[in-house]
């Protein structure tokens, strides 16, 4: 077999005769016609920086929800949601659930914190020289703010976090970001800030590395639930117990004994999750709306609060801890992405928190529906119904 590499034009490699010509590579050497691969609108010399060895789209199909009535510090009115799936069932269960909380005033959302880490590690000779490094970072903080922050014009280092074990000692930094995600943006300015902490000669230290994997960039962790890694945001609504029962065919009484389960259920599990499918909303909006869906990872932790009013009624909350998302930049600026987020009036500056707050938002109608599905015995049904693609 052939180890030809893919072809690739070094002058200009972002041209419609370059993907065509990938297409034939493959063509060649597996037989396989990419041809709806090649059917795309977008034109190649947008996307420098945003993919190599370009040959075309993949494309997912998209269904719009709504509308999803909001009454956060950002996001506010009615909205309809873009969502990017292969799943039956998925938009029109997101759908129902919208209908529920709209139907109940609308659905208030609150941004609580905002950060993005890069947690580089100093490995000292033995713990004592470890500790003294800390004590001489506190120290130092602002001359360290000022070296990262001289290489970004919207990131701000917030603070950093220390962590100790043994000899090491890692330092969190947390930056806010502005509208874009930032990871790419807090690594360049972190870097920036460690040469100048290199160059002051740390006593004692033996070796240095800009990431350990304890800022779990694309993995969740328990630090990013208790500290926040991009946004952390809450969504909630009161559900009376006539809207319950007319809209899902179940009570507030029914959902709030599922709740309890399924917390005992993800506790024995040691899930990062103790809602439904968190992943599914957030997978369908990131594809849609140009985000980096690896971080789906990260963003689909979270948890759910459910309470028993003394009338009836149902309060219900969730919690994404660490929800990363951006209005600019990365693939926010492509031609279907961009569409999408204008469509929720989320595209560009200052505009992230209202996507945030979306996403939350999102999150809760999903988790009220799928629980309802489950309690009042509708799941498979609609899946039966919606979600079997067969002849």
């Amino acid at each position: 077999m052939s180890n030809a590499s893919v072809p690739r034009d070094r002058d200009n490699d972002y041209t419609t005769a370059m993907a065509e010509a990938r297409r034939q590579f493959v063509r060649e050497r597996t037989g396989t016609a990419l041809t709806h691969v090649g059917q795309t609108s977008i034109d190649p010399a947008l996307l420098p920086g945003n993919i190599e060895h370009f040959a075309g789209v993949a494309q997912v199909p998209l269904g719009i929800a709504g509308p999803l009535r909001m009454q956060g510090e950002h996001a506010q009115g009615d909205i309809y949601v873009p969502m990017a799936t292969t799943e039956g069932t998925l938009v029109a269960s997101y759908n129902r659930g919208m209908r529920l909380a709209r139907e109940a005033g609308g659905i208030t959302a609150t941004v609580i914190d905002d950060a993005m880490q890069r947690a580089p590690i100093f490995v000292f000779e033995n713990a004592r020289y470890a500790r003294d490094f800390g004590h001489w970072v506190s120290t130092h903080f602002e001359q360290i703010r000022a070296q990262a922050q001289a290489t970004t014009r919207s990131g701000q280092l917030r603070d950093i976090e220390q962590y100790a074990q043994g000899k090491m000692r890692w330092l969190r930094f947390n930056y806010t970001t502005g509208d874009a995600a930032g990871q790419n943006m807090v690594s360049k300015a972190t870097r920036e800030a460690c040469q100048w902490i290199l160059a002051q000669k740390p006593p004692g230290l033996e070796h240095f590395s800009l990431a350990a994997n304890f800022d779990t960039d694309k993995k969740h962790s328990q630090v990013n639930t208790l500290h926040t890694r991009g946004k952390r945001v809450v969504a909630e609504v009161t559900l009376p117990a006539a809207l319950i029962r007319d809209i899902m065919h179940t009570s507030a009484e029914a959902l709030h004994r599922q709740r309890q389960l399924s917390n005992m259920g993800a506790m024995m599990a040691a899930s990062v999750n103790n809602g439904s499918h968190f992943a599914n909303g957030i997978t369908a909006l990131f594809i849609a709306c140009g985000q980096d869906v690896a971080n789906v990872a990260e963003s689909s932790a979270g948890m759910v609060y459910g309470e028993l009013k003394d009338n009836g009624d149902y309060y219900f909350s969730i919690t994404i801890p660490s929800l990363i998302v951006a209005t600019y930049g990365g693939g926010t600026g492509l031609p279907t992405q961009r569409e999408c987020l204008e469509m929720m009036d989320c595209y560009g500056s200052g505009k992230v928190l209202r996507l945030a707050e979306i996403v939350a938002g999102v999150v809760l109608c999903g988790e009220l529906s799928l629980s309802a599905a489950i309690v009042s015995d509708q799941w498979v049904s609609s899946h039966d119904r919606y979600g079997r693609n067969r002849p």
